[in-house]
């Protein structure tokens, strides 16, 4: 063991299983102790199990670590409050949390039902709010805190899955202003963009695959590698290992990485990205002020200069 996080202790939700479960894995190298929550449901979110979280546990305790299993819903914000309490009770303090817990319900905007949409919405984005607001008071106590929240690279735009999409985008919100409000109690926020093979990512229909598949605009979280996806450059399979992005969810949960706040982090594979925040990428200005027709004339070699749209021309009816 290393020992980053000796006498540490951290929250780590949905670790029963894929991204999660590395890195309560490795947090428990690291000399953490651990709270391992998962409410062991399949990937829609449904059914319960006590199993997952038990297996870390165990796996964790085996290799000589410290942990405690949490079956406790993220989704609800007093089952949230019973989940930082565990850590509380078990260990006396709260270093770290790591949400990772998620479900998906893909399907097309246009046939998604609101329960679809709020069961999303709630594990994810509420999800995140739940754990944090119910951690960050322990936090300020201590003056001290990493907070870490899986978003995804689907947010910047993915087919059938506007759900997902949004929750993931929201989070990225939530951690930036998180982080600057914050900041004065030494406690970071910071959001991942993960990647890798997990029965999340096999779980993707066939028709959303397709979809993708035929636009230059869209993003896959499932088969993005990184910059290497984004730009079409090929990467070993072994790089899509959801271990890979272990190492950098830790290290922002460490004290070393305590400059680093309020950012976005693309952790898949082999690659590392850091993504910009609050810079335009393209500018206009008038003197005067704009008019439609002006902006028909200078939008589309300014602004809107290469991007294509990706709606099939219809013929007028």
């Amino acid at each position: 063991m290393a020992g980053r996080m000796n006498g540490r202790v951290a929250i780590v939700t949905g670790a029963g299983g894929g991204i999660g479960r590395t890195v309560a894995m490795l947090l428990a190298q690291e000399g953490a102790s651990v709270v391992v929550n998962d409410l062991g449901s399949a990937v829609d979110g449904s059914g319960k199990s006590v199993g997952a979280a038990d297996t870390v546990v165990a796996e964790i305790e085996a290799a000589g670590g410290k942990a405690v299993a949490s079956y406790d819903s993220v989704a609800e914000f007093e089952s949230a409050g019973a989940l930082v309490q565990t850590a509380i009770s078990s260990f006396g303090r709260l270093d770290a949390v790591c949400h990772a817990a998620g479900i998906l319900r893909d399907r097309m905007v246009f046939n998604m039902s609101e329960q679809e949409w709020d069961a999303v919405l709630s594990v994810h984005l509420q999800g995140a709010f739940n754990v944090v607001r119910n951690a960050v008071p322990h936090l300020i106590e201590r003056r001290y805190g990493r907070i870490v929240l899986l978003a995804s690279i689907s947010g910047l735009r993915s087919s059938g899955q506007t759900n997902y999409a949004a929750a993931k985008e929201g989070m990225v919100g939530l951690v930036r202003s998180a982080a600057a409000e914050l900041a004065l109690y030494g406690i970071t926020a910071n959001a991942i963009y993960p990647g890798g093979q997990t029965r999340m990512t096999a779980s993707i229909p066939d028709a959303s695959r397709a979809v993708r598949s035929g636009g230059a605009v869209q993003f896959d979280a499932s088969e993005a590698e990184g910059l290497r996806g984004l730009l079409g450059m090929e990467a070993p399979a072994e790089a899509l290992d959801p271990a890979n992005n272990a190492a950098k969810i830790v290290y922002l949960c460490t004290e070393a990485s305590g400059p680093i706040s309020g950012q976005v982090i693309s952790t898949t594979g082999w690659d590392m990205s850091l993504y910009s925040r609050r810079r335009p990428v393209k500018f206009i200005h008038s003197n005067v002020g704009w008019t439609v027709a002006e902006l028909e004339k200078q939008l589309p070699i300014s602004l809107a200069a290469g991007e294509v749209n990706p709606a099939p021309k219809q013929p007028p009816s």
